[in-house]
């Protein structure tokens, strides 16, 4: 129910869109994201912007080519999303913390 008290956790105003990731929110996501390849190049991108850039995707339904200039670009955005559904990072996050009061975890596969 919304209260003046709980309101002011749930304004997402600040934020560029409102499927970006809080601070609050991102700390719990940090965890699950798996870290960059030993040995390889380091990440030319955030890892929370790559979050944000899939969050808008998915919350929007828009199609690859439609992601803002402002997030990363579509084919880091798509490799990132294939990569971690590929390995599991999506269904640890999504399906632990992604469910519906009482019901069944949320996830990717069909």
């Amino acid at each position: 129910m919304w209260t003046s008290e709980n309101r002011p956790k749930y304004n997402r105003d600040k934020l560029r869109y409102p499927s970006d990731l809080t601070d609050d929110e991102w700390s719990h996501v940090e965890p699950l994201i798996p870290p960059a390849k030993r040995g390889g190049p380091k990440r030319s991108v955030e890892p929370r912007e790559i979050v944000n850039g899939l969050m808008y995707v998915l919350s929007t339904e828009c199609q690859w080519r439609y992601v803002p200039k402002d997030l990363p670009p579509k084919s880091t955005l798509f490799g990132y999303f294939d990569l971690w559904n590929w390995d599991g990072t999506l269904d640890r996050g999504a399906g632990e913390r992604l469910q519906p009061a009482g019901g069944a975890p949320f996830s990717f596969e069909n």
